[in-house]
C-alpha cells in the first residue's frame, strides 16, 4: 500500500514539475494567465521558461508575419459602376498582451481584419472612378502594329491604384494602433466586372477586333489585287517575248528551208518537179480536210501529179 502511494506521490510530482516548466521558440510570444487573467509581462526571448503548474496557463503568439485573405465582393464605384473586388494583407501582433486583452486569438482577429480591410476597401472604392481603381498611372497608349496608324487616347486620371491602395492602409492601420496589431500591406489580388459589364466590354473588343480583321482583310484583297496585276503584266511581257523569239527562230527556219529548196530546185529538173510537188501537196494539206469536195480540172496541178502518177 505505501509503494502504490509513493508510486502516486512520485508521479504527481512528475507531472507538477514537468507543467512547471515551458519552452518558448524563437517565432513565439507568449502571455502567462492565471485564472484567465495575464500575468507580468510578455515573454519575447526564446528558452525554457517557468510557470506555475495547474494555476498558470501557457498562451502563445506568432511573432512572425500572418496573412488576411479577403472574400471578393461586388463594390459600386463613383461613376455607379459595380466591379468584383478581391484582396489580401498581411499583419504582425506588436503588442501581444494588447492583443489578448482586445481580440483573445488569431480567430478574433481575423474577424476583426475583416470588418476593418472590407469596410475600408469598400469605402475607398465608392470614392473614385472605375478607371482609377483600375488604372495605376497616365501612361501613353501602347499602339500594336495593328493599331499603328489608329487614334488611341486614354483619359487622365487623378488617381491610381497604388494610391488607393495606400489610402486604405493607412487608415487600416490608423484603426488596428490600440489593436496590439499592425497591418504591413494590403493589395488587390484580382479586380473585374461584373458579368454585365464584362458583356459590353467583351462586346466592344471584339468589335474593335472585327474592324481591325476588316481593315486587314481590305488591305490584303489590295495587295493580292496588285501582285495578281503585276503577275499578269509579267505573264504577258514573257509570254511577248517568247512568242517574238519563236516567230524569229521561224523566220530563219523558213529562210534556211528557202535557200535549201531553191538551191535543189536549180539543180536538176527532177529536184524541180519534185519541189513543185512537195509545195503543191503541202497547200493542199493546209487547205482541206476530209469534209471538202474537190473539183479539178485537167490543167490543174494536182490533177497533172496524180494523171504523171499512174
Amino acid at each position: 500500500m505505501n509503494r502504490i502511494l509513493l508510486i502516486l506521490i512520485g508521479f504527481i510530482v512528475l507531472l507538477g514539475i514537468s507543467g512547471a516548466f515551458y519552452t518558448v521558440k524563437e517565432y513565439d510570444q507568449v502571455i502567462i494567465t492565471q485564472f484567465g487573467k495575464p500575468v507580468g509581462d510578455p515573454i519575447t526571448s526564446p528558452g525554457l521558461k517557468f510557470k506555475i503548474p495547474f494555476v498558470q496557463k501557457v498562451n502563445r503568439f506568432e511573432k512572425r508575419f500572418l496573412e488576411w485573405d479577403g472574400d471578393p465582393n461586388q463594390l459600386p464605384t463613383k461613376d455607379k459602376r459595380f466591379i468584383w473586388v478581391d484582396t489580401y494583407a498581411r499583419w504582425r501582433i506588436t503588442d501581444p498582451l494588447l492583443f489578448f486583452q482586445r481580440l483573445r486569438d488569431e480567430r478574433g482577429a481575423q474577424t476583426r481584419l475583416d470588418d476593418i480591410l472590407d469596410g475600408e476597401t469598400r469605402n475607398a472604392i465608392a470614392k473614385y472612378d472605375v478607371l482609377e481603381v483600375v488604372r495605376s498611372t497616365n501612361r501613353e497608349a501602347q499602339r500594336t502594329e495593328s493599331e499603328a496608324e489608329d487614334e488611341v487616347t486614354l483619359s487622365t486620371i487623378e488617381a491610381g491604384r497604388g494610391d488607393i491602395r495606400d489610402e486604405i492602409l493607412r487608415i487600416a492601420q490608423s484603426r488596428t494602433g490600440d489593436l496590439g496589431i499592425e497591418i504591413l500591406d494590403i493589395q488587390f489580388k484580382r479586380i473585374n466586372y461584373v458579368e454585365e459589364v464584362q458583356r459590353k466590354v467583351y462586346e466592344r473588343m471584339i468589335a474593335e477586333r472585327k474592324r481591325i480583321a476588316d481593315r486587314f482583310r481590305s488591305e490584303g484583297e489590295g495587295e493580292a489585287s496588285r501582285i495578281y496585276g503585276e503577275k499578269e503584266r509579267e505573264l504577258l511581257r514573257i509570254q511577248s517575248g517568247a512568242y517574238k523569239t519563236a516567230e524569229e527562230i521561224k523566220g530563219h527556219a523558213d529562210a534556211s528551208a528557202t535557200n535549201i529548196y531553191a538551191a535543189a530546185y536549180d539543180r536538176t529538173p527532177a529536184a524541180r518537179e519534185f519541189y513543185e510537188f512537195l509545195k503543191t501537196m503541202e497547200s493542199y494539206e493546209a487547205t482541206i480536210d476530209k469534209g471538202t469536195t474537190l473539183v479539178l480540172s485537167t490543167d490543174a496541178d494536182f490533177y497533172r501529179f496524180l494523171k504523171s502518177s499512174q
